[in-house]
């Protein structure tokens, strides 16, 4: 890429520029003269030919749009000239051929992790706390405070004593608005479980008060994130009168593995004699479990068991062309080596279905995408919006002008391999391979989604920069551009930018990511969204969300 623009396929009617281009700037780009005539920042595109009203805009060599008007080359796309549009598509029999990469570099890797007794391994060993009822989150973060600041776990400490600081200004008549609030690093409470990663709270706003339905998805969700290969005990607070009982959790549990033998410790506070024994009976026997589940060591495991979620958000007119396909290109060396991946995000593969309808091995399977995908579509539609509504003015004014656009450059980081099964929402994953899991486009109820169908670790891409997590799989975040890593450092662990100077390929790129997963895979390195206590979570409560 060390052009100055890119045409991603051969049959675009579009360039992106990779670098500004100002009104009036000529470039030769495959032996033919392009002059723009407007500015065209980095990021976005302009048109090689001239096109009348109702034509098709066409880049990585698929319907991304159709024009509103005349367009005339050199002009830039933008949402006055450009509206969604994207192809048909329909099942068509499995004849896809796929040419693995060579992993020879890394075939007899292996990375450092948590076994569990079913046989799957965890890049993390996290002591879990379930709420069943949004009335217990209250008594999830006391619990928190008093765990995660006396037993090394906390990250607030700098800011506590920028607060400290403020409330002696203050008390001594000095000026609090200009005051200096730099602070030293802070000396961390050393961990006293070497072998617990973290403590980790599942808060959430449902249980009760919504549908019986939703409490029903909402019990499969929770008790996916107990049986996940990243989490070692798990103590569940309820309340008691809630939609989401108790029982209604553990069978959802036994049904989803039905040796489950984890450390599982109940309270419910009706039963309790008051709000104090509750949360001291809790931390009693959290204790207790902690001492456990510390015994448990890393050892070494082949690649073919990790199990890697790939997501972006904040995506810019990059994402497309630098992180996107770089994760992809590690996503495939993982399926060669036997390993799973995960790719969600329905509303983001709007124009790109009929690729991933060919890709899908089974009939039944791409059937299922296609329903999926249907019923999601209509669902949105009824409530008046719909798939082309999915990019946001950040994605918008970073080049990413329809949704069919974004989808494209999204769907880049599931990778080339056949599609091995399709999941619907909290399904798990069980056989090897690319796996795609119906979720919203929303990063945190994605990110929610990839963890409960069972991803280990989640490759992050983002080119405006995001600081979204997972409770219980660490997240890592790789900017699409070497101005956003540049920028917010505390929230970015690679960065893909050299694929758009040109001093790395695509392939390259994507080795080193999946270098990075086996370090993170195996503690030798915190990621970043990990090192902040970075643990969202949301629920998809499968109303309309894109």
């Amino acid at each position: 890429m060390n052009n100055r623009v890119l045409r991603i396929h051969q049959n675009d009617n579009v360039l992106v520029a990779l670098q500004d281009l100002k009104e009036g700037e000529s470039l030769v780009y495959d032996g033919v003269c392009y002059t723009a005539t407007e500015p065209i920042p980095a990021k976005h595109k302009f048109f090689t030919q001239d096109l009348k009203a109702g034509e098709s805009v066409v880049m990585y060599g698929t319907l991304v749009g159709k024009t509103q008007c005349t367009v005339k080359e050199g002009m830039r796309l933008n949402t006055a000239n450009v509206k969604h549009a994207a192809a048909k598509y329909a099942y068509r029999p499995f004849q896809f051929d796929w040419t693995a990469p060579d992993v020879s570099r890394f075939q007899e890797r292996t990375f450092n992790g948590y076994h569990r007794s079913d046989g799957k391994v965890g890049t993390a060993n996290y002591w879990l706390f379930i709420p069943t009822v949004f009335c217990e989150n209250r008594n999830l973060d006391v619990i928190r405070e008093a765990l995660h600041n006396e037993l090394g776990y906390a990250v607030t400490d700098k800011y506590k004593s920028k607060t400290h600081m403020l409330r002696k200004l203050y008390e001594r008549g000095e000026d609090v608005a200009c005051a200096d609030l730099r602070v030293g690093e802070s000396i961390p409470t050393e961990r006293l479980f070497e072998n617990v990663d973290g403590i980790k709270f599942l808060n959430h706003q449902g249980g009760c008060g919504g549908t019986r339905q939703d409490a029903a998805v909402l019990s499969k969700l929770l008790a996916a994130y107990a049986d996940h290969p990243n989490v070692a005990g798990i103590t569940l607070l309820s309340l008691g009168c809630e939609n989401l009982q108790v029982q209604d959790f553990l069978d959802d549990l036994k049904k989803r593995n039905p040796a489950f033998d984890k450390p599982l410790y109940v309270f419910e506070q009706q039963r309790s004699q008051s709000e104090e024994q509750l949360i001291t009976d809790a931390i009693r026997q959290t204790f207790l479990g902690l001492i456990e589940v510390n015994k448990i060591v890393r050892k070494p495991a082949p690649l073919s068991k990790l199990s890697i979620g790939v997501k972006c958000g904040g995506s810019d007119g990059f994402s497309g062309i630098s992180a996107n396909p770089a994760v992809g290109y590690c996503s495939d060396l993982l399926v060669a080596l036997g390993g799973t991946v995960l790719m969600a995000e329905f509303p983001e593969l709007c124009g790109t279905e009929q690729d991933i309808v060919d890709r899908t091995r089974e009939e039944s399977a791409a059937k299922k995408f296609i329903h999926l995908m249907t019923i999601y579509s209509e669902m949105v539609e009824q409530a008046g919006s719909g798939f082309h509504m999915n990019p946001s003015p950040g994605n918008i004014r970073d080049g990413l002008i329809t949704d069919a656009i974004k989808s494209n450059g999204a769907a880049k980081k599931g990778g080339t391999s056949p599609i091995e099964d399709v999941l619907a929402y909290t399904e798990p994953a069980v056989r090897s391979g690319l796996n795609l899991v119906c979720t919203p486009g929303n990063d945190v109820e994605a990110t929610t989604g990839k963890a409960a169908s069972g991803a280990t670790l989640i490759l992050f891409t983002t080119g405006l920069g995001t600081p979204t997590g997972n409770p219980v799989c660490p997240v890592i975040k790789i900017a699409t551009n070497s101005t956003l890593a540049k920028r917010m450092p505390d929230i970015i662990d690679l960065d893909c930018g050299p694929i758009i100077s040109g001093d790395k390929n695509i392939q390259e790129m994507g080795e080193e990511i999946l270098e990075y997963c086996i370090r993170a895979a195996s503690g030798e390195v915190i990621v970043q969204s990990v090192r902040l206590n970075q643990d969202d979570f949301i629920p998809w409560k499968k109303g309309v969300s894109l």
